[in-house]
């Protein structure tokens, strides 16, 4: 390689950046200063910006934006290595007398083909987008072994992962401190999880499916419905036309659980492609790990599958269908049960779980070639769910119909800064439910209408501003005003505020299943005679205001976000478990509000490293009985740690620590002082690590430990030993129920 080198001692160039590292042995060190220029097509000198300096591994630095660079180098240096992606390296000599040094290439030859890569992290957030929205990526997922959605979140501070119960494995999320049901989770903009599924739809996704999610909190967009309080979850499937063509998974961990999923994309014909999607599952072993005679996980099998099929036509016409199956089929309770006895008739408490759901959909869209920015759509989906579940003596059994229809028009006014939406939405709901013999024939219709404009004032301020209205057949009418704007002044910093109302119908029982690992009485105070459950529906505001500031710091990417929202209940529904002989559910226009704060900093530190710190504030309280308490089991504080690394040898490792402060737990007063609970849970740390390896193209091995430190709430159900008496609760959860577990896979795609 030819270059020039100009060797003197002025002293003209200013210093930048000093990076320097101590040598084992003490010896006098020298700075030296330069610049890296190169001759471009005209001979003019151009600086050759974040070329690399070294004299060691450990004694580097980099070039600045004008090609300059300063070093403290040791007496005895005889050289230095310069690197450069398009250049390649060279080797400089140093004499004794090397104080400045000025290198200027000749222009580089002309190459085939030119790669930019740009750090990406694996979580996200958009300074350009209207909401605060964190785009989870399958690279995320793949930090756990995230079998289905609801433990997908084991990375994400946002959100809170806990277990319904001691019984029955199903576990819910929190968001803003509030219970799952208050966020509107879709499938690709469709709602899924809801009625019926508003607990169990978790498992409905395998995590293995998903190409990816977008989280954001507070009130969204009215096209999505009048839903969704606390935020939206949207889930992303593999799409068929993208990524791999087939994807493999085999999961199996130490506490006896297997998984496997299988992925297929194919294009039958120019411009109509298909995949599908398999999921099988079975907990083939029973465990006790705290010795309480009850199985901390049910046993048995479930399969899912899915087809799709999306259609590209002519001048802009699109269309997808789909359809996806679920069967789950499990048993627990008391390790002495077996699966060949009926809970109602067998002397130990048995539990049994039975779900057969269909979910089938519809997207047509017909973008228009000559006005890019006018479209049209029409989303249509239709669900069955029925489930079969005994609980000992309590049988639960429900079946519900549901289909979903939403039109969309999106058009410009004047310019593409002025965006309108117009449509319509049609909501049929039809559930039976038959809950200890009492039966609960709900149905609800609901059209509404909604537009909702956004405005660009410019590059630095746009808003958007919403509005809807529905029928509900039994609640009347639904007027939900929302009002999102961004500001950002800076190109790195974006602040945005939204406040809006939500509506919410409440499937008590569905939401409750803890109710049904208890002895407890149900007790309904009516409040609305035609009502669901003869209870009115919920109302409440939510307002945020939230900054996201993205930063470079030594030539590596970070980004700082902080956000602070509260929520205000008009009318909410209550679930009361202060009385350990019962469970109330009644209506509240009593004091009820939710604050919640949270600080997040994604960093790389040092290359393929990625680290991400958070803490958490929630308080949340409501009214109970005429008395103001904090949400039981809902921790104030919490505060999160994930590092992760992926070296050139492709090991990829990863590391996560929380800490859960103390949680409110429901009065327990009434018991035998034996068989009470402490009035506030003990705050504890929970440890995961999960570890891969890229052996061959395309094909991976995993492994990992979940809840390292094996921290469990050793009592999880309160007097396990006689199932059937009046003391019998295992719905008091605020810790982990599985001890450690270990876990090892392999993932194949292409």
């Amino acid at each position: 390689m030819i270059r020039k080198v100009l060797i003197s001692k002025s002293s003209h160039l200013f210093l930048f950046f000093v990076f320097f590292t101590l040598t084992l042995h003490a010896q006098l060190q020298t700075k030296v200063n330069g610049i890296i220029l190169e001759k471009g097509k005209n001979m003019t000198e151009l600086p050759v910006v974040n070329a690399k300096i070294a004299y060691t591994k450990k004694v580097f630095t980099f070039t600045d934006k004008a090609g300059k660079f300063s070093i403290l180098l040791p007496d005895t240096a005889k050289q230095l290595t310069i690197e450069y992606d398009h250049i390649g390296k060279d080797v400089i000599p140093l004499t004794d007398l090397t104080k400045q040094i000025k290198i200027v290439y000749p222009f580089y030859k002309q190459i085939k083909d030119v790669v930019v890569r740009e750090k990406r992290f694996a979580t996200e957030i958009s300074l350009l987008s209207m909401q605060k929205t964190e785009r989870i990526s399958s690279k995320e997922l793949l930090k756990a072994a995230c079998c289905n959605l609801s433990e997908s979140f084991e990375t994400t501070p946002s959100v809170d992962v806990a277990f319904t119960d001691a019984v029955t494995g199903y576990k819910q999320i929190q968001l803003l401190g509030l219970a799952g049901p208050y966020t509107l989770i879709t499938r690709e903009n469709i709602p899924e999880v809801r009625g019926l599924a508003s607990i169990t739809g978790l498992t409905f996704t395998p995590g293995q499916w998903i190409e990816g999610m977008q989280l954001s909190k507070g009130t969204g967009s009215v096209v999505n419905g009048y839903e969704g309080l606390a935020g939206q979850i949207n889930i992303e499937l593999r799409k068929p036309m993208e990524g791999d063509k087939q994807f493999y998974n085999l999961y199996q961990s130490a506490q006896g659980r297997s998984e496997a999923n299988a992925y297929f994309s194919f294009e039958p014909k120019e411009k109509v492609y298909t995949n599908l999607f398999f999921h099988a599952k079975s907990q083939w072993l029973k465990v006790d790990q705290n010795h309480d005679h009850f199985i901390d996980q049910p046993m048995g099998n479930s399969i899912i599958a899915a087809n799709r099929w999306m259609l590209f036509g002519k001048k802009g016409r699109e269309l997808q269908l789909g359809i996806k199956y679920h069967q789950f089929d499990n048993w627990g309770g008391s390790t002495h049960f077996t699966k060949s006895e009926m809970p109602d008739q067998s002397a130990s408490w048995g539990m049994k779980l039975k779900t057969n759901r269909v979910d089938s959909w519809a997207k047509i869209g017909k973008v228009y070639e000559n006005k890019p920015w006018k479209s049209m759509g029409m989303q249509l989906a239709f669900s069955n769910h029925f489930q079969n579940m005994s609980f000992g003596r309590k049988i639960y059994t429900a079946n519900e119909n549901a289909f979903y229809a939403n039109y969309i028009f999106q058009s410009i006014i004047n310019n593409t800064g002025r965006v309108i939406k117009l449509g319509a939405t049609f909501n049929l709901i039809d559930r039976y439910e038959n809950v200890l013999q009492s039966i609960y024939k709900n149905q609800e219709l609901v059209p509404g209408i909604f537009s909702e404009y956004a405005h660009t004032f410019s590059k630095k301020v746009n808003a958007v501003v919403g509005i809807r209205a529905d029928y509900h057949n039994r609640y009347g009418i639904f007027f939900t005003p929302r009002f999102h704007i961004r500001y950002a002044p800076h190109e790195n910093i974006a602040i945005r505020a939204s406040i809006g109302k939500s509506y919410r119908n409440a499937s008590i029982f569905s939401e409750n299943l803890g109710l049904f690992s208890t002895t407890r009485v149900v007790q309904i105070v009516p409040s609305q005679a035609n009502g669901l459950y003869q209870l009115q529906n919920e109302k409440a505001f939510n307002g945020g205001l939230n900054a996201t500031y993205k930063f470079t710091l030594n030539y590596r990417k970070g980004t700082l976000s902080s956000d602070y929202y509260y929520t205000h209940f008009l009318n909410q529904v209550l679930a009361d478990w202060e009385n350990p002989r019962s469970i109330s559910f009644y209506n509240s226009t009593a004091t009820s509000y939710a604050h919640s704060f949270q600080v997040q900093l994604d960093y790389e530190p040092i290359r393929k490293f990625d680290i991400r710190l958070a803490y958490r504030y929630h308080d949340v309280v409501a009214t109970y009985a005429g008395q103001l308490l904090q949400r039981p089991l809902n921790a104030k504080h919490r505060a999160f740690i994930n590092a992760a690394y992926t070296s050139r040898s492709k090991w990829s490792f990863d590391y996560t620590l929380q800490w859960t402060g103390s949680k409110r737990v429901p009065s327990t007063a009434l018991n035998p002082i034996s068989l009470q609970f402490p009035t506030r849970s003990p705050s504890f740390f929970t440890m995961n690590a999960h570890i891969s390896k890229t052996v061959y193209k395309g094909l991976d091995v995993y492994g990992g430990v979940e809840n390292a430190l094996n921290y469990m709430q050793q009592i999880s159900i309160l007097d396990a030993q006689n199932p059937f008496g009046s003391y019998f609760d295992g719905s008091l959860i605020y810790g982990p129920t599985n001890g450690r577990n270990v876990y090892v896979g392999v993932r194949f795609k292409k």
